[in-house]
């Protein structure tokens, strides 16, 4: 069994930073790639940034030059450092890790940015 804990969300001004954190436990065999993806009421989840195994590094256009995923490999962590935030970035951000055996959701962190 596979948990995936996030944290870091939480209530922010427009042009504010928050860093987000997602740790992975449990019965991890091969990851192949973490990633985050987020959101808004009444919308499609989105992919907002991705980083595999070798260190390779995607990011959705809004994403770019503002958040940068990162990830530490001893701990099965991954991050998302989020700068410049604007209040269209609101909405629960999900952690996503991908496997061998298959893919994982963690239960997701709010992010709300306030005008």
């Amino acid at each position: 069994q596979v948990q995936l804990v996030e944290s870091g969300g939480g209530l922010v001004q427009a042009g504010g930073s928050l860093r987000l954190s997602c740790a992975a436990s449990g019965s991890i065999f091969s990851i192949n790639a973490m990633g985050w993806y987020r959101q808004a009421p009444g919308q499609e989840r989105e992919r907002v940034a991705r980083i595999n195994s070798g260190g390779t590094t995607h990011y959705a256009g809004f994403a770019k030059g503002r958040f940068t995923i990162s990830r530490d490999n001893a701990k099965n962590t991954v991050y998302l450092q989020m700068n410049s935030l604007k209040p269209e970035d609101t909405g629960a951000y999900y952690c996503k890790l991908e496997t061998n055996r298959g893919y994982y959701w963690g239960q997701g962190t709010q992010v709300t940015v306030s005008s």
